[in-house]
């Protein structure tokens, strides 16, 4: 079953009273170029969060996607570089992000790996392999009509923004009208009941970690437009941070429950605290303290709830 609607509301009464207190105390916080850059910021973030929601959902968690957004990053700016025009060159990208969900699926849901495991190493792995490969050294001398995609700075934001947008709507229409979206929350709620039923719980725990692979990929070209460099070590910390916001806004740790509003609320959340602490004159380093308090509030309210639930069944 979809639930989650409670800590939707109670998400996005959150975000409205930490805006209004900023309205109030740092006006400049909501000037044009500063928002701007944090909605540039978060495009590539909840993109990565929609195909990590899916995993969740489905009864999976997948750590390996800031090593995938690394990955997929050096591979579209080498790719400009070395010639390829730039649609060629982000779908490269991403159909090798697509392969590298696509082989962690394979191992959890037919080797019977556990997910933790698999996309541990798989984080890990990539990290070395892409350290060893360039040595460290950046991206650089990336030809101008790579980044934006080749569109005016003003018109990207508008085209990416409309990118995410899409792809959320898509999600979000996928998981609660079509029958692929009902089958992955049957299989995180119940993997046996949902094998009972007719359903392959292989099959769809795979197709997730494709699906989450893949909007990986389609982050990470997102992002990597935005610069003349692209970064060997993107993506640190990025795992965290969409599993994090997938949590937040409702998603179930154990699966079967999960919805793409509740998501975007939470990368908006948590988005937004690290820019609000600067503006507040308070120290960066606070930012990982308050988004893991935040979590461990959900997983608290999560817990209760279902202790709540137990007992009344």
């Amino acid at each position: 079953m979809i639930r989650g609607h409670s800590r939707e509301r109670t998400v996005a009464i959150v975000i409205a009273a930490l805006a209004a207190v900023l309205a109030i105390l740092r006006p400049a916080y909501f000037a044009a170029q500063n928002l701007n850059d944090l909605i540039l910021a978060n495009l590539g973030v909840l993109t990565v969060a929609l195909g990590t929601t899916l995993v969740i959902i489905a009864g999976e968690i997948d750590i390996s996607v800031g090593s995938i957004f690394a990955v997929s990053s050096v591979i579209a700016g080498t790719a400009a570089v070395r010639g390829m025009p730039i649609m060629p060159a982000a779908a490269v990208a991403c159909a090798v992000a697509a392969c590298i969900g696509l082989l962690n699926g394979t191992l959890v849901a037919f080797a019977g790996i556990p997910s933790i495991v698999v996309t541990l190493a798989t984080m890990i792995g990539l990290r070395d392999a892409l350290r060893w490969t360039t040595q460290g050294a950046w991206v650089e001398n990336v030809p101008a009509d790579f980044q934006w995609l080749g569109l005016t700075e003003r018109v990207y934001p508008i085209a990416a923004s409309a990118v995410t947008i899409t792809l959320a709507l898509a999600t979000a229409w996928a998981l609660r009208h079509s029958i692929a979206g009902r089958h992955v929350y049957a299989v995180g709620s119940n993997a046996d009941a949902a094998r009972l039923a007719g359903i392959d719980p292989a099959r769809v725990k795979c197709a997730v970690f494709g699906v989450g692979g893949l909007l990986t990929g389609v982050g990470a070209v997102l992002n990597a437009v935005r610069f003349n460099q692209v970064p060997s070590n993107g993506g640190l910390g990025l795992e965290m941070q969409v599993i994090a916001a997938a949590v937040v806004g409702g998603a179930s740790i154990t699966g079967g429950r999960g919805t793409v509003t509740g998501t975007a609320l939470g990368v908006v959340l948590l988005g937004g605290i690290g820019p609000a602490l600067t503006f507040a004159g308070v120290s960066a380093y606070w930012e990982r303290a308050l988004q893991g308090g935040i979590v461990l509030a959900a997983v608290a309210a999560d817990a209760i709830q279902s202790r709540r639930r137990a007992r009344l069944a």
